[in-house]
């Protein structure tokens, strides 16, 4: 109903930053845009909520530091009072950054970089638009989620095969739904890499923020990381992620180029390293997110062994890449969010979980 509502009309956008640059470099890239239409931006939230009710946008570009009250604030009685997809722009200084953070955790859609010269407005201009289509679309938490603690109680399995590791790919809406599954993991966990679609300096407070809610450690990777039980490694923003052979075990190699499915770091790039270097010792799990990164790469991982878990589409806030994965013939297992830690830590108890049965929505 939604989706033929909005193909029917232009995606409604209005804009909220105190810069007035800011301002102007979104709503000339959107308006550029044949099915997005800017309706009006605001400098301030108070000012916004005015609009709000005036324009009836679908979608908001929200700005974290602003005057008269902050975007977070803003943030948190627009979802009780009138939910709707936000996107936030934010700067790259620590405190926008841990705000950021926990205004997903509130119920933001997505998160992009403010531009802060010529190379980053380049960067948001070939990403922004995307990510407002995919907002509008996007499926709204109903409240506020607690935040999750250590006290979430770990699922049960049999011991798990200690030569296991655990792939994750994830984008839009993809914070939250890792911090959930990964908190109902217990501490003796294969190793887990992470690709989040995130951008440089999140990632470093993305994985300090599951560290406190999770029972294994978690943290950013660096290069020559060495993969290990009771550890999750994220993928730093701004950067590809790649598994690479060392001996008979692993190491981790963080390295720059080019965009894979428009993304650094890719999901592609981590799935189909692991494809190559783990084989069937991996257990690979695609998350909410737009797009189709991870799709290839996690079919390169079925056609080596591997068993792979995508979240169901009810569960999602964005079901591209999932969707896509199961397009791809990639996919074992389709599982409500809640759902999968158990389904990880089942087949990372089984020796060839792969063989155990085709795909299979639960």
């Amino acid at each position: 109903m939604l989706e033929s509502r909005l193909e029917a009309r232009k995606i409604r956008v209005l804009v909220i930053d105190d810069s007035a640059i800011v301002r102007k470099i979104l709503s000339e890239t959107l308006t550029s845009e044949g099915d997005i239409e800017v309706v009006g931006t605001a400098p301030d939230p108070i000012i916004a909520l005015e609009k709000i009710k005036r324009l009836k946008p679908d979608v908001l570009t929200l700005d974290i530091e602003m005057p008269r009250m902050d975007g977070l604030t803003f943030l948190k009685q627009l979802m009780q009072t009138q939910p709707m997809p936000v996107i936030l722009i934010s700067s790259l200084v620590q405190s926008s950054v841990d705000i950021a953070l926990e205004a997903l955790r509130c119920g933001a859609v997505d998160v992009l970089a403010k531009p802060s010269g010529p190379y980053s407005v380049g960067e948001l201009r070939a990403t922004v638009s995307a990510r407002i289509r995919a907002a509008a679309r996007a499926k709204l938490q109903k409240s506020i989620p607690a935040e999750p603690t250590r006290l979430v109680a770990p699922v049960h399995a049999k011991p798990v095969n200690p030569n296991r590791l655990i792939a994750i790919g994830a984008s839009t809406g993809g914070t939250e739904a890792i911090a959930r599954m990964l908190a109902q993991l217990p501490a003796e966990v294969p190793p887990i890499l992470i690709t989040q679609h995130i951008p440089p300096m999140f990632s470093r407070s993305f994985a300090g923020r599951l560290d406190k809610s999770c029972r294994m450690d978690v943290r950013e990777a660096v290069d020559g990381d060495v993969p290990r039980p009771g550890l999750a490694l994220v993928a730093p923003g701004g950067f590809h992620m790649v598994l690479e052979g060392a001996g008979t075990g692993f190491r981790i190699k963080i390295k720059d180029g080019p965009l894979v499915c428009y993304q650094r770091p890719s999901v592609d790039v981590l799935f189909t390293s692991v494809a190559m270097v783990a084989g069937a010792k991996a257990v690979g799990v695609m998350l909410t997110g737009m797009g189709n990164d991870g799709a290839q790469g996690m079919k390169r991982m079925k056609d080596r062994g591997c068993y792979n878990i995508a979240q169901d589409e009810a569960s999602c806030v964005i079901f591209g890449m999932p969707r896509e994965a199961i397009r791809a013939g990639a996919v074992d297992q389709t599982l409500p969010l809640d759902r999968i830690a158990a389904a990880v830590m089942n087949a990372c108890a089984n020796e060839h979980p792969s063989i155990a049965s085709p795909h299979r929505t639960v």
